[in-house]
Formats: structure tokens, C-alpha cells, sequence
């Protein structure tokens, strides 16, 4: 899997540099469903927080600024789903509008990082858990979630790329 904050090829958004300590938000994107994970302040580690229910633009937007503040959050990580070849998709696309709206209703810097793979990696996580299938599919996308920023964290941080914009 890729594993730095942004890729070489065409398809990846801009992105801003996050700062080094404080806590991240990782965002497993979905247009029903927003998977969210959260950093401890020194980013060494990511844990899942919960999957929030789109409600629309001004309670989405209450709840990601309270979010903020509630969990003291100094950027967000959100997950870029690009095809297997690493061209863009139609969600990926999706993804960036939702990131440059939550970057601009919440006043924090967001960086992308790919996320080819999380789903899978994500079920596989829930596979092993002693959990009835109900709750491990509520589950899913805030371990998805965790499972991106955990990739962000793990990251080469120092090389961010810049030049790089998806095509509207």
C-alpha cells in the first residue's frame, strides 16, 4: 500500500502540511457515512472515535466544529480512494470537495493520503474481533478510518508533493 502523504501520480490534490504535534482527525469519507479516527497530540498512534450519519451541509458542519473543539484537533487526514492503477475516481473527487469544504468550515489545514486498500485491511482488522456481524459493520468505517491516519502516521511526512491537482 502507499503510504506517504500524497503520490507522484497525476490525480492527487494539493496538500497543506499538518502540524507535527496535536491531535489529527482521519476521515474515512462516504457520502452516508463518515468513518472518524483520532490522534493522541504526539501522533504516535490513531484509534477509532466513531462513524457519524451525513445530516447535511449546517449540521455536518456543527458537528465537525464541535468535534474540533472537543477533541482539540489541529488538522484532518482524509482518505483518498484512487483506482488500483492510481488514477482518480469519481469518489475520489467527492473526497477532495468534501475535504476542501470540511477544511474550510473548521478553519484546520487537510492533507489527503491514498487509500487503496483500507476497507480490506479494515474488514480484515474485524475479521478476527468477537463481535456479532451487526456491530462489526458499524464498525467499519471508523476502523478505516484509523486504518488511514494510521498510514499518514506512519508516513514520510517530509516529502510532500504539491503539484498535483485532480481534474474537476
Amino acid at each position: 500500500m502507499e503510504s506517504k502523504p500524497s503520490s507522484n501520480s497525476p490525480g492527487v490534490p494539493p496538500v497543506t502540511p499538518l502540524p507535527c504535534s496535536g491531535r489529527l482527525a482521519g476521515i474515512d469519507f462516504g457520502t452516508v457515512r463518515i468513518g472518524i479516527a483520532i490522534s493522541d497530540p504526539s501522533q504516535t498512534w490513531a484509534s477509532p472515535l466513531e462513524t457519524y450519519q451525513v445530516r447535511g451541509p449546517e449540521l455536518d458542519a456543527t458537528f465537525f466544529r464541535s468535534l474540533v473543539e472537543r477533541e482539540a484537533l489541529v488538522g484532518w487526514v482524509v482518505g483518498l480512494p484512487l483506482h488500483t492503477s492510481g488514477q482518480p475516481s469519481k469518489k475520489s473527487n467527492q473526497a477532495v470537495k468534501f475535504g476542501q469544504w470540511i477544511a474550510e468550515a473548521t478553519a484546520l489545514p487537510v492533507n489527503w493520503i491514498d487509500e487503496r486498500f483500507t476497507t480490506a485491511a479494515a474488514r480484515e482488522m474485524l475479521s478476527a474481533a468477537t463481535m456479532s456481524g451487526k456491530k462489526k459493520k458499524a464498525s467499519l468505517d471508523k476502523i478505516a478510518a484509523q486504518v488511514i491516519l494510521s498510514t499518514y502516521l506512519e508516513s514520510d511526512r517530509t516529502k510532500v508533493q504539491t503539484d498535483h491537482s485532480l481534474e474537476d
